[in-house]
């Protein structure tokens, strides 16, 4: 794969007109020019010198530099050890001086701004003869907006690479964009958060702004990919939108003695542990009165935002797009589209975690009111006391507590679109009978009001219970439920569905980023069907979140980049038949590298059909084994190919097949 990747870029930079052979290009920019440039960049500098000072104390005494370019690639500060300053000022690599392709061809800092992403140039794989005694990591530094503002390099001599600088790097761009963000944000609302509460405060926790009255303002790049959506269609979010939380009981929270952490509920139902941030004085006011500016204004906003501008960060899912290939989906998106543009109400069944949010999501955005808002409740979210309020909304007073000039409700916010009541079945029996009169008359009354508001809306239900069960028993309203299922959809479950595969490559694509896997090992792909998945997609999509990240730079997910729990819970579930603690031990193993390439240089996925690898019945070891003999046929009996294609060790291999391994390396059968 290296070597491919190597000879594209070669290829570009003899597009640029270059020669292997050219000599250096030594020209420093002019005096005035330079000092232009840094000025201009002058908060990135002041933000990445302290972390690139850290970085150079990781890595002193290792023939190498640090490196910080503008976003052309023209170096604005760099320091490093003395010895290999003076010989990389032999090749021009300097303060002053442009690194783009264009001008040095491939290298870590010109290509990595020209292909967006992290990059490792490593010897041989530099354009220019010169420049071979080099191995360079760089990484773009990319701001709220998304634009890229500079990077972040570790140049040294080729004999001094070592695996670990390029996550280094990546760790030191990512504390420089979250010193950026908070400083571009300090007078804003600041959401910090993550789905395991150890992570938040660190590196890796997600960093939403937003302004006093609860508009999305920016998002770090660990919030976007925990959130699922990028910087541009989070735009038109609102906290309560992402986070399922009004500021006010933000600022609530906060105004407490001693705040904790809080748990709150995404979007797309994970569940997160978060932390807020704001200044106490100056333009974001934070106390009383503070609190009853930003209500107001969050009242504003509300009521002044287009009905358009509310859609789900979801609008890019279409029914077509969730045809995967298993046939009870393919049945259940035909019968949506036999009822379309007639708003008969859609009930969806389903376990929890099936998809039934992105199902209804897909239905809006496939109908007439695709143009406008998307509004979710999840009712088992809201406490009883406040789900009334939530969806009728209230005027001034009309209960201890309530917001001055009161709080339009989401069926208001929902009007000309779609309102999505999620677990419906949890919604109190006294106010079913409020929503099934809505729903007849389409009229809302705010609560404390007299005013009867006309509203316009498609309603999709959907729920995990029992509704005939609980019209048995007394829990749910039977006129209500024959008003909800003109059309009633029932989601498989994950285990039941026949496109698991699909599913995988699916989430991996649309979730991923470029240096993540698109791919997984077959052993893993065989573990995913034997697994039962109680969480249904929402499990199988946290499990490939973190296997993904796990896995950053890889070509496929392996078996060591899984959650240690979701195999624990697996092995509990099969007894644990067949992999055994040495095997897992294996597949966490490093792998071999060939002598002529850096340790971290990728490989191709193996390209094994599912069939091949497990048949119903079969034990997790004689799952292993299939995989293991349908990679050594692959890779025409070479051990070492196969154990680096499955990511095991070739003792794992060695011991599947039957083959002992002698104290000195040789086999015997």
């Amino acid at each position: 794969m290296r070597p491919k990747i190597t000879a594209l870029w070669h290829e570009r930079s003899r597009a640029f007109g270059l020669n292997e052979s050219d000599v250096p290009d030594f020209g420093i920019v002019a005096s005035s020019e330079l000092k232009q440039v840094i000025e201009k960049n002058h908060c990135l500098q002041v933000h990445a010198v302290p972390v690139m000072e850290t970085l150079y104390e990781q890595i002193r005494n290792t023939h190498s530099m640090v490196i910080l370019t503008d976003q052309r690639g023209l170096i604005i500060h760099a320091l490093g050890d003395d010895d290999f300053l003076e010989k990389a000022g032999r090749v021009a690599l300097r303060t002053g001086v442009l690194w783009s392709e264009e001008s040095k061809g491939t290298n870590a800092i010109g290509t990595a701004l020209l292909d967006g992403r992290p990059t490792l140039v490593h010897a041989a794989d530099h354009y220019l003869r010169a420049n071979r005694f080099l191995t360079c990591s760089c990484a773009p530094i990319i701001d709220n907006k998304g634009a890229t503002i500079g990077a972040l390099d570790v140049s040294g001599d080729q004999a001094s690479y070592h695996q670990h600088t390029m996550a280094l790097v990546r760790m030191s761009v990512q504390m420089i964009e979250n010193h950026l963000f908070a400083d571009n944000f300090s007078q804003a609302v600041r959401v910090h958060f993550h789905t395991r509460p150890e992570f938040v405060g660190t590196l890796v926790e997600g960093i939403v702004a937003f302004d006093a009255a609860g508009r999305f303002l920016g998002a770090n790049r660990s919030a976007q990919f925990q959130l699922g959506m990028s910087g541009s269609v989070l735009q038109i979010h609102t906290i309560s939108s992402l986070f399922g939380i009004p500021m006010s009981s933000l600022f609530d929270h906060c105004r407490t003695a001693n705040p904790g952490l809080l748990s709150l509920c995404m979007h797309n139902g994970v569940a997160v542990h978060a932390r807020a941030k704001f200044r106490t004085s100056g333009p974001m006011v934070t106390g009383p009165c503070g609190e009853r500016e930003a209500r107001e204004g969050n009242r504003r906003s509300v009521e002044a935002r287009p009905a358009s501008s509310a859609k789900t960060a979801a609008h890019h899912w279409t029914l077509n797009e969730l045809l995967t290939g298993d046939p009870q989906i393919a049945r259940a998106i035909s019968k949506v589209r036999q009822v379309q543009g007639h708003d008969i109400p859609v009930l969806i069944l389903g376990e929890t975690g099936t998809g039934k949010e992105l199902f209804a999501q897909a239905i809006h955005n496939e109908s007439a009111r695709r143009e406008g808002p998307f509004v979710a409740v999840n009712c088992a979210s809201i406490p009883d006391s406040l789900i009334e309020a939530e969806l009728f909304g209230y005027e001034d007073g009309a209960f201890t507590g309530a917001r001055k000039k009161g709080s339009i409700g989401k069926m208001q916010l929902a009007n000309g679109g779609t309102l999505f009541l999620d677990e419906i079945g949890d919604m109190p029996v006294n106010l079913q009978a409020r929503l099934l009169r809505v729903l007849q008359d389409r009229m809302v009354n705010p609560l404390g009001s007299v005013k009867s508001i006309p509203v316009n809306i498609a309603v999709i239900c959907a729920t995990n219970r029992n509704l005939q069960e609980m019209i048995r028993l007394g829990e749910f309203r039977r006129d209500l439920y024959y008003r909800l299922n003109a059309l009633v959809i029932k989601l498989p479950p994950l285990r039941a569905r026949t496109d698991l595969e699909a599913l995988i490559a699916r989430i991996l694509v649309v979730g991923g980023d470029h240096d993540t896997p698109r791919a997984v090992a077959p052993d893993v792909l065989a573990l995913f069907a034997r697994s039962p998945w109680p969480g249904n997609l929402r499990q199988l999509t946290n499990v490939l979140r973190t296997a993904r990240i796990m896995a950053h730079g890889a070509e496929m997910i392996g078996l060591d980049h899984l959650p240690d729990d979701f195999i624990d819970d697996l092995q509990q579930d099969c007894r644990a038949a067949g992999l055994d603690d040495a095997s897992r031990a294996d597949a966490s193993a490093p792998r071999e590298s060939s002598p002529d390439e850096p340790a971290s240089a990728t490989r191709a996925p193996l390209q094994v059909h599912p069939a091949v690898l497990f048949g119903d019945g079969a034990s997790m070891g004689e799952v292993q084994t299939s995989a293991i003999a349908a990679a050594m046929k692959q890779c025409n009996g070479n051990v070492s190919a196969a154990a680096r294609a499955l990511s095991v060790s070739r003792n794992t291999i060695y011991r599947r097949l039957g083959i002992n391994v002698d104290k000195t390396g040789g086999r015997t059968p």
